[in-house]
Parts: structure tokens; sequence; C-alpha cells
């Protein structure tokens, strides 16, 4: 066990340059993070360039979360797009770091900031007069603090279904606990507890619900598929 953990800190170490490489070549509007998922709460090992705010020691963000609850089946995410709360628009890439046996244990992540090239891009559409821009890219909520992402899915979760938790019924709400799940929500520490409070239950309902939750996805006792996503939009969130 020691000899693969010394093996992935070769391989951290081994990428540090690479991440001041790639940002200096693609200049200012290029941010590359080295996360090492081995610590979810401080998983941003290194960081060049300014574009959504990372620093290191800061947490995983949503992505990585999905890249952990994945595990072995988590694949490299390529030229997605979404827009930060400050209304950038970013193009990403989220290239998964495995060990020799296999086993995920980081990732290398490169945002490119892309909105006056958007910009124009609509310009020009709209002098030719066809449609053009991203105006409906997913927004991402960035912060080095991991309960402020944690609280960004728990809301965006509650949003898309529409009601309160009081307003839920048992099916809605496991549904609910499903998303939270397959999103890697609660592989980060504390995050049941999160959770729970902010839905104003207590610690062992969470936990029951999560039991449930998962039961039902393998046995699709919820009325749904006993396999597959929920999330609707699997996109959306800056490693």
């Amino acid at each position: 066990m020691e000899s693969r953990e010394t093996e992935r800190d070769v391989i951290l170490r081994a990428l540090t340059p690479v991440v001041d490489g790639i940002a200096a070549t693609f200049g200012p509007v290029c941010e590359v993070v080295l996360h090492d998922y081995r610590r979810p709460e401080k998983s941003v090992v290194a960081v060049a360039g300014s574009v959504t705010g990372r620093t290191v020691g800061g947490a995983m963000s949503e992505i990585g979360m999905r890249v952990l609850a994945r595990g072995g089946d988590a694949v490299d995410e390529l030229n997605y797009v979404t827009r930060t709360g400050a209304g950038r628009l970013v193009k990403s890439s989220t290239m998964v770091l495995r060990d020799s046996t296999g086993a995920v244990f980081g990732a290398l992540c490169v945002n490119v900031d892309v909105t006056e090239v958007d910009r124009v891009q609509g310009l020009l559409a709209a002098l030719a007069g066809v449609a053009g821009g991203r105006a409906d890219a997913p927004v991402t909520t960035f912060g080095d603090d991991i309960d402020s992402v944690v609280d960004a899915l728990l809301d965006d979760r509650l949003r898309r279904q529409g009601q309160t938790w009081a307003g839920l019924d048992r099916s809605r709400r496991l549904t609910l606990f499903r998303s939270l799940d397959e999103r890697g929500v609660f592989a980060v520490r504390r995050a049941i507890e999160q959770v729970a409070a902010r839905l104003g239950i207590s610690r062992a309902s969470a936990y029951s619900y999560l039991s449930q939750a998962r039961a039902a996805h393998e046995t699709g006792a919820d009325g749904t598929e006993g396999t597959g996503s929920t999330d609707d939009n699997p996109e959306g969130a800056h490693p």
C-alpha cells in the first residue's frame, strides 16, 4: 500500500511543472489545476493561471466528486463548456489520473476563458443574421471550501425537482439522495451531516434516506431503472 502511495506522489510531482507549462503556453486565458483526490477537501496541489480562482489547498469541485463516485469507471471529460457565477464562459477538459493498478487518484484539469471569443462569435452571428452564443451554458459554483460545493449541488438538485424538501414525497426524496450520491457528494467527509442540516432532518434520517436510495437504485424499487444516472446534465462543473 505504501509503495502505491509513493507512486501516486511521484506522478503528482512529475506533473507539477506540466501545470505551469500548459498555462504559460496558452497565456492569461488559461488555468491548469492538478488534483489529488485522496484529499477531497484540499485536493488542489498545484495551480497556474486564474480563470476560476482556484488556489493550492482548495477543495475539489463538482466534477471531482463525480469522478470519485464513478471510481474505476471514470473517464476523461473533454471540451465541455460552463459559465462561472461571475458570468465568464469557460471551456474545460479533465484528464483522470490513474496509478499502475488502474485506480483513479487525481486529475489534471485545464480551464480556458472563452468569454471574449463567444462575444465576438455572437457579434458576427448577429451581423450574419443567424443565432449564436452560449447562453444556455450551465452555471457552476467555485470555492476552495468544499461546503460551498456541496451546498451548490444540493440547491441545484432541489431546484431541478421544483420543490422544497418538505414538499417532496418519499419517492422524490429518495431520488434527491440518489442524485447527490451519484454526483459523489457523500464521498466527501461530513457531507451527510451538512446535507441533513440543510434539509432540517436528523443525521440518522439522512443516513436512512441514503441507504434506501442506494437499495432502490439496485432493485429499481423506486419505480426507476436500477442502473444509469438521474443527472440530466452530466456536464456543468469545472475541475
